[in-house]
């Protein structure tokens, strides 16, 4: 004889039953919230941004650097040079008062890729600070910059009120009884206050939203869309 189909009996559960399970799910409930409350904020990212500025030489001529686009210049490029005069040089001047600028005896530190810039870095807070130097009379070229080739300005300035880091990369050479070739070819900064940024680098981790009591009202599709932004992949 053919079985009969199964069925699947609904039980009544007792009122008590009921009460301990919607326990067990405000429990749970809460200790997941608790979790993503709890998880990390959105990491900051690198801003890079690729170029190819000379600072043209004159008197008084120059290249302003406004690192974060926001319209407020953070430094200054002085390319001097007179056919009067017999000196010529390069200068990096801050522009507000707050900004430093990475400094090695003196001059502006050229510093190579890989080098670390931050709140321990060497930052000196001067109203000029000099790049390379040429002595026409003498024809003698000095400064950390002199030839330099993909070398990088350690910078530090203000967003805000808070301290961001980031760098500048320039080539420099000294042409004897000419003034000196300067071409900035890229800047970055990290947008996280007082987090340091390596010389060279250009992208940052992965941004991740954490989330949140209205991603939980809204449901698993919400959920889903959790978005990761990554910053732009970008070569020197």
């Amino acid at each position: 004889m053919p079985r009969s189909p199964s069925v699947r009996i609904a039980t009544k559960l007792s009122k008590s039953i009921y009460q301990q399970l919607n326990m067990y799910a405000f429990a749970a409930t809460a200790a997941g919230v608790g979790m993503l409350a709890l998880a990390p904020p959105a990491a900051g990212k690198i801003v890079y941004t690729p170029t190819q500025e000379q600072i043209p030489p004159g008197f008084g001529t120059g290249l302003y650097l406004d690192l974060n686009h926001d319209g407020i210049s953070d430094f200054s490029f002085v390319n001097f040079y007179s056919r009067t005069s017999s000196q010529i040089g390069l200068w990096v001047s801050p522009i507000n008062a707050s900004n430093e600028v990475f400094s090695n005896k003196g001059f502006a530190a050229a510093l190579p890729a890989g080098v670390k810039i931050g709140p321990k870095g060497n930052f000196q807070r001067r109203a000029i600070d000099v790049m390379a130097s040429d002595d026409l009379f003498h024809s003698r070229c000095a400064g950390l910059w002199k030839d330099a080739h993909k070398r990088y300005l350690g910078l530090k300035f203000i967003i805000g009120g808070k301290t961001h880091f980031g760098w500048a990369r320039l080539n420099v050479s000294c042409v004897y009884l000419h003034a000196i070739s300067a071409t900035v070819t890229g800047y970055a900064y990290e947008t996280i206050p007082n987090k340091p940024i390596v010389t060279g680098q250009t992208k940052g981790p992965d941004v991740v939203e954490p989330a949140t009591l209205g991603h939980l009202a809204r449901g698993e599709a919400a959920i889903s869309n959790w978005r990761v932004r990554q910053t732009a992949d970008t070569s020197h």
